[in-house]
């Protein structure tokens, strides 16, 4: 008999004790407790928040894990959970559905115009929404890190989102 339903009878028999043998009493089976559900953009967000500090290289191999650019750290926390991504921001800026930056949710991806090779409208730039202004990208020296979607910068040169997932 497994534990469960050797509580079961246990509290049965108790309570059947404690309100006299000719009670009848009827226990209902026992659901298990559910984890909350977590969607599958807050797992990818999750999954890349273990990178946090890995360096920054440009072109950096999507075979490593040990630095990556904006587009292989994209495409690797999203291959984990079945999206494959082209190689380059510019390419991942077409996949997918456009969604408004007013109706961003975690796991959408969000993308830029920026540094030397940005003119305003080239997609240079790639980094995954994670809710309340907030996105997970790398560049530059802090390399793997979260930035502010709504100042400096990177309001400055938002171009659009889309949703993969």
């Amino acid at each position: 008999m497994n534990r469960q339903n050797w509580i079961k009878k246990a509290v049965v028999i108790s309570l059947s004790a404690t309100l006299g043998a000719g009670a009848v009493l009827t226990v209902a089976p026992a659901t298990p407790v559910e984890a909350a559900s977590v969607s599958k953009g807050s797992q990818v967000v999750n999954f890349g928040k273990q990178y946090m500090g890995t360096p920054y290289k440009f072109g950096a191999s999507t075979s490593t894990t040990k630095v990556f650019d904006c587009s292989s750290f994209m495409k690797h926390i999203f291959g984990k959970y079945g999206v494959n991504l082209p190689r380059t921001a510019a390419n991942q800026s077409t996949m997918g559905k456009a969604v408004s930056k007013a109706n961003l949710k975690a796991g959408d991806l969000v993308f830029f115009s920026s540094g030397s090779r940005a003119n305003g409208k080239n997609v240079t730039h790639v980094g995954v929404y994670m809710g309340s202004g907030k996105f997970l990208h790398t560049y530059g020296k802090p390399g793997v890190t979260i930035s502010n979607l709504n100042s400096g910068t990177w309001k400055n040169t938002y171009l659009k989102a889309r949703r993969v997932l």
